[in-house]
């Protein structure tokens, strides 16, 4: 099987004014399997903010800026392998696993979808006299 080139994320042209940008925050990780058109990384200018999508699907293998680096306008951010596909756990064929999202809990529901009721509240004993 003859392995695909690696694709490279650069930094796009903004403005015809802008010629650098500085990489606000990366959206992916080195290792991670992203798909054509998902954002990767936020990158600023002096005239505007933006996200960078991937221009296509697979796995991040090397990310060349850091975050609050500078880039010139088409300089490489990073570079992605599309011949790697996603595994059943969210990391790239033999890459290590995404950590878990952490988010907001979610209220107990019952069956239906329904708010699940509250607790019972209870009183302390009172004392006894």
């Amino acid at each position: 099987m003859a392995s695909s080139a690696i694709v490279e994320i650069q930094m796009p042209q903004m403005g015809e004014s802008v010629t650098e940008g500085t990489v606000l925050e990366w959206h992916k990780q080195e290792g991670e399997f992203v798909e054509e058109g998902e954002t990767v990384v936020e990158v600023s200018t002096d005239k505007v903010d933006a996200e960078v999508p991937a221009p296509a699907s697979g796995t991040l293998t090397k990310i060349l800026k850091g975050e609050d680096e500078t880039i010139e306008v088409g300089g490489v951010l990073a570079e992605l392998d599309p011949s790697a596909a996603p595994s059943g756990d969210g990391a790239s064929a033999g890459g290590k696993p995404k950590p878990p999202k952490v988010g907001r809990a979610r209220p107990a529901t019952k069956a239906g979808g329904k708010a699940a009721d509250p607790p019972p509240h209870r009183r302390p004993n009172p004392p006894e006299t």
